[in-house]
């Protein structure tokens, strides 16, 4: 079987499942992967085929998306050609997590494919929305990576076809510590605005991680780290909480943990409001911005909020199950039309 794995390289989440799903999915074809997007901090090892700059998002250093960034990234006639010159129809089985040029040559050649992760959870009605919806938040995850089936990943399982979150195996496999300090992933903000933010607080130590950061520093106590995999799961396993945007991948990876969560989403990233609705849902404090107000919650997050922990084991092995179950029942339902209009055309014929 050759089976076409197209990854969303917008943050690091969806390139870090891709590599735990990877090594599955080889068991059953030919992997190639089509990498979309710049954004990613990740140092990976994927059989990527083809890659594009696709279609990334950007945030600026307070918090939120940079809008004029992600305008100027935006080529409409790449994207065009590379819709067109994407051959999809060459491949057993097409997954996208989150990927349009996947999606949108899926759909112009009508090929059945899979929308498999987080934001494919958010087809269902189900799934918790901050109290105001965005319309066009809603329309861009429902209509960005169209597919012919969904697989959903989400915090818990709102409808039938959601499923736990992929968990990365160094957690899985972890046994997590507590040694009091506090680790902070805010990647929309600055690394000034964080030390400026956390810097008061002198009987607390901080682990940061920033793109910013190029080699390991350390400032009273405060230390800051590079963007790498390896230092922050360490990081994550042995902390005392995360102080972290309302991304899906690591504040999955704390639940399992059983780390205290404060999440600060960021501003225009509808995605992340709707992430931060579920997390209160599950008893996780969140944040709307860093601000003068920050003391007062990180305060009240300290002494009062308990952490929650959710066992997310065995989750690959299930949505595996379940997509090959269906892409089998389209294998056959295809075969048999096929059958059906070759006798029709022609009656002699039979199998």
């Amino acid at each position: 079987m050759k089976i076409l794995y197209a990854v969303q390289a917008t943050g690091n989440g969806h390139i870090s499942r891709a590599m735990e799903l990877i090594p599955y999915l080889q068991r059953y074809g030919i992997i190639d992967v089509f990498l979309s997007g710049d954004n990613s901090n990740l140092s990976f090892d994927l059989p990527v085929k083809y890659r594009s700059k696709g279609l990334s998002l950007y945030s600026n250093s307070r918090g939120g998306l940079d809008y004029w960034k992600i305008a100027r990234s935006c080529n409409p006639f790449r994207v065009h050609n590379e819709i067109n010159d994407l051959p999809v129809e060459n491949y057993d089985l097409v997954i996208n997590d989150f990927e349009y040029i996947t999606a949108a040559a899926c759909r112009r050649k009508g090929k059945h494919s899979f929308h498999l992760g987080h934001q494919a959870s958010f087809q269902s009605s189900l799934t918790p929305r901050p109290d105001h919806k965005n319309v066009m938040g809603e329309w861009i995850l429902k209509n960005y990576a169209k597919a012919t089936n969904y697989i959903g990943l989400h915090f818990e399982q709102y409808d039938d076809f959601i499923f736990p979150p992929v968990i990365k195996s160094e957690i899985l496999e972890a046994e997590p510590v507590d040694k009091g300090y506090i680790t902070v992933y805010l990647p929309s903000y600055s690394l000034n605005l964080l030390e400026q933010t956390i810097k008061t607080y002198k009987d607390v130590q901080f682990q940061v991680f920033s793109k910013e950061v190029k080699q390991p520093a350390h400032k009273g106590r405060i230390m800051f780290f590079p963007v790498n995999q390896m230092l922050f799961n360490k990081s994550l396993i042995e902390c005392h909480g995360l102080i972290t945007g309302a991304g899906f991948e690591t504040p999955a990876e704390s639940l399992f943990l059983g780390k205290k969560i404060l999440a600060v989403p960021t501003r225009g990233q509808y995605e992340q409001s709707c992430n931060a609705a579920a997390l209160e849902r599950m008893g996780v404090m969140c944040l709307n911005t860093i601000d003068r107000h920050f003391s007062l919650v990180f305060d009240q997050w300290m002494n009062s909020k308990k952490p929650v922990k959710i066992n997310y084991n065995q989750a690959i092995p299930r949505i595996l199950d379940y997509m090959f179950t269906l892409h089998a029942a389209h294998e056959n339902d295809h075969y048999s039309v096929t059958r059906e209009m070759m006798n029709d055309d022609n009656p002699a014929l039979s199998f």
